[in-house]
């Protein structure tokens, strides 16, 4: 059903190295790593890091397709960057980044593999959760850490995972280094991955103190001087309302206090416009939307399923004379998120609704396998 780039024909070199990050969640772990057993049609191999688990990992060294298993094991807890222990063994030219509660549910990111051009230093793929929604985050250029794939080298040439973001965000770090050395992520929904999404270990009030930490970090670097402020201003009012409506109001000033005492040891390497244009996402807004809208004949819309950057798409609208009206008096609908996985649980929402509805950019053809 996939077929296989000349290169992976090599039978003892794996087309991708699986990267496993874990700590004490043992049977989501096992079950993780019978589910990547199953995959066919290539060769891939598997490196489990152990995040100081107690007890330690115990996994056997091959699966059932045959594919070798490795458990690197820390002593420390390095949070996401555990990722690049396993990244500097890995033996592929592509390394797919997985949680222990994610897998792919085929093997379809052999194609998007063999399709990407050589400027593709990461894809990101189409995550679903359990009950058959999709995981929020992630926006045109910066792919979700429990399901992407990126080049080894590339990866490693920008220094992989930065530690001091320990968990939440670090992807966004990672895409920006990326996309500031000409590098440019892809979307595909070839990779697909099943997010089990486990809830042991997960604080919210400790979610939202790294969101706003780590969010405030990515702004400070990457940011321009003219608007920076600006928008960490927006950030921090984001997570607080989040907050409020998850009665996390404590880790949230949390967050901001940490922010305030560690923001300006950030290594500041601000993006010409165009790149931050690209990074946050008004780049795709604007090259697809208004055409489309002027295609259709479309000069007023209304605005559903809002989310993830929902102000970049009402920016993109004013900015081509688009009246946004609150009802159905409107002639089309507007995704209003950023956020991938959201866009297609809207565009199935709306599937009945006999409107227009329009992707603020284009995720994928609907002719692309999905999951």
């Amino acid at each position: 059903m996939f077929s296989l780039p000349v290169a992976s024909l090599d039978m003892n070199t794996p087309l991708v190295s699986f990267v496993l990050p874990t700590r004490n969640r043992h049977q989501s772990l096992l079950h993780t790593v019978l589910s990547i057993g199953s995959l066919a049609g290539h060769v891939g191999e598997v490196l489990v890091v152990d995040n100081a688990s107690d007890p330690p990992v115990r996994l056997p060294k091959r699966l059932l397709n045959g594919w070798a298993l490795q458990v690197i094991r820390l002593e420390e807890n390095r949070g996401a960057a555990a990722r690049n222990a396993a990244v500097e063994q890995a033996r592929a030219e592509w390394v797919c980044m997985l949680d222990d509660d994610s897998y792919p549910v085929h093997s379809g990111y052999v194609d998007a593999i063999g399709d990407a051009d050589a400027e593709t230093a990461a894809i990101a793929g189409e995550i679903l959760l359990p009950d058959g929604t999709h995981e929020a985050g992630g926006l045109p250029e910066v792919f979700v850490g429990c399901g992407a794939l990126i080049r080894r080298k590339a990866m490693l040439d920008v220094g992989g995972y930065d530690p001091t973001f320990e968990y939440y965000v670090e992807e966004y770090d990672l895409a920006a280094r990326l996309l500031l050395v000409g590098r440019r992520i892809a979307w595909d929904r070839r990779l697909c991955v099943q997010h089990e999404k486990i809830a042991a270990g997960r604080d919210f009030g400790d979610i939202v103190r790294r969101l706003i930490r780590n969010n405030g970090w990515v702004l400070q670097r990457y940011a321009p001087d003219d608007v920076r402020d600006e928008l960490m201003q927006r950030m921090i009012e984001r997570y607080r309302a989040i907050a409020r409506k998850e009665n996390a109001e404590a880790g949230a000033e949390e967050g901001i206090v940490e922010l305030a005492a560690t923001v300006e040891d950030q290594p500041l390497r601000s993006m010409p416009r165009d790149l931050h244009d690209r990074f946050v996402g008004i780049a795709a807004v604007r090259e697809y939307l208004p055409g489309e809208l002027r295609r259709l004949g479309v000069r007023s819309v209304r605005l559903v399923s809002a989310g993830k950057s929902s102000e970049i798409v009402e920016q993109v609208l004013g900015e081509s004379n688009v009246a946004v009206r609150p009802d159905e008096s409107a002639d089309a609908d507007v995704i209003a998120t950023l956020s991938p996985g959201p866009i297609f649980d809207a565009l199935k929402a709306c599937e009945s609704s006999g409107r227009v509805v329009l992707p603020p950019w284009p995720v994928a053809p609907v002719e692309v396998l999905a999951c």
